[in-house]
C-alpha cells in the first residue's frame, strides 16, 4: 500500500476540510479554539503536514456543526474522483 499523504486523494480530503471550515465562515484559529487545540494543528492538517485520523475527522465535523456521515460521504466522493483522475 502506498503512502496516502502525497496523493490526489489526500489533497481532495484536505480541500474538503478547508471547504467545510470556510463554508461556516471560520478561520483556522476559530476552528482550533472550538477543538481546544492550537491553531497550528488545524493549519498543519489543512496543508498536509499532519495526518488526520477518523476520530479527528469526527471532531472536526462536530466542531463545525456538520453531520459527520454526510461529510464522510462527500469526502469519499471527492477521493473517488481524485483517484480516477490520477489513473
Amino acid at each position: 500500500m502506498r503512502k496516502s499523504t502525497h496523493t490526489a486523494a489526500y489533497d481532495a480530503l484536505r480541500a474538503k476540510l478547508v471547504a467545510f471550515r470556510t463554508s461556516k465562515k471560520l478561520t483556522q484559529r476559530e476552528l482550533a479554539k472550538k477543538l481546544k487545540r492550537n491553531w497550528s494543528v488545524v493549519a498543519r492538517i489543512e496543508t498536509g503536514e499532519r495526518r488526520l485520523d477518523i476520530v479527528e475527522l469526527y471532531w472536526f465535523c462536530e466542531a463545525l456543526g456538520i453531520d459527520s456521515p454526510k461529510a464522510a460521504a462527500e469526502i469519499m466522493k471527492s477521493i473517488r474522483t481524485a483517484e480516477k483522475s490520477e489513473k
